[in-house]
């Protein structure tokens, strides 16, 4: 029977959706503020979060942040009022694997339940990042280039995974900062050329390429 962790502060919405996954046969579970919802899902006892992005105490944006860079590999439909472009594109490129916006049949949510249980399933734990002769092991935390182990800080780890993860794809500071900083990151900040040239001395200075005007890619 899979655990489906509610994360919503509103009780009538967080009523509504426990009634109607109960009554489908899923076991839940409800947290009232992003604090809670953290310590539920770092437990790693639940198949699935649905998550509101207005939380009490941390955001939904810092619990989805918090829970990936912790390695957390549950599935997240995010649920909110909140409809722009920019937060749909922060919470799915922050590791959300879908959005839904409130009000929402019960249906729908339903078939997105069922389907994100399916794909999890379905796919098999990826523990080894690997492009070329450059590898990162997620379970270490430790990279490889060539014969060569090295160690890395938590942020240079954080950072190569999002080049592996995109290996040929250019991806601008911006989307760096987003990923590995944070969206409240001073967006004029050098710290992603800073980390760019630590990870170069470490893994060889091919390892990025910089594409000037446009940011960074790991060669594919």
């Amino acid at each position: 029977m899979n655990r489906i962790l509610i994360a919503e502060d509103e009780e009538r919405i967080a009523a509504f959706v426990r009634k109607g996954l109960r009554a489908n046969g899923f076991t839940t579970t409800v947290a009232r503020d992003g604090d809670e919802a953290l310590d539920y899902v770092l437990t790693g006892s639940f198949d699935l979060l649905l998550l509101d992005i207005g939380l009490p105490g941390r955001d939904g944006f810092t619990v989805l942040r918090e829970m990936r860079e912790a390695r957390v590999t549950v599935p997240v439909i995010v649920l909110t009022a909140r409809d722009s472009v920019r937060d749909t594109v922060a919470g799915l490129e922050g590791g959300a694997d879908d959005w839904m916006t409130k009000p929402f049949r019960f249906e729908e949510l339903l078939a997105r339940v069922r389907l994100r249980l399916r794909t999890a399933a379905r796919a098999p734990e990826v523990t080894v990042l690997r492009s070329g002769e450059l590898s990162l092991d997620l379970r270490t935390r430790r990279a490889r280039a060539g014969s060569t182990v090295v160690d890395l800080t938590a942020r240079e780890f954080t950072l190569l995974e999002l080049f592996l993860r995109h290996p040929g794809q250019v991806l601008s500071r911006e989307q760096i900062l987003s990923h590995v900083w944070g969206y409240d990151f001073d967006p004029g900040s050098n710290i992603v050329d800073v980390y760019v040239r630590a990870l170069r001395r470490k893994l060889g200075s091919g390892c990025v390429e910089t594409l000037r005007g446009m940011g960074y890619r790991l060669p594919h």
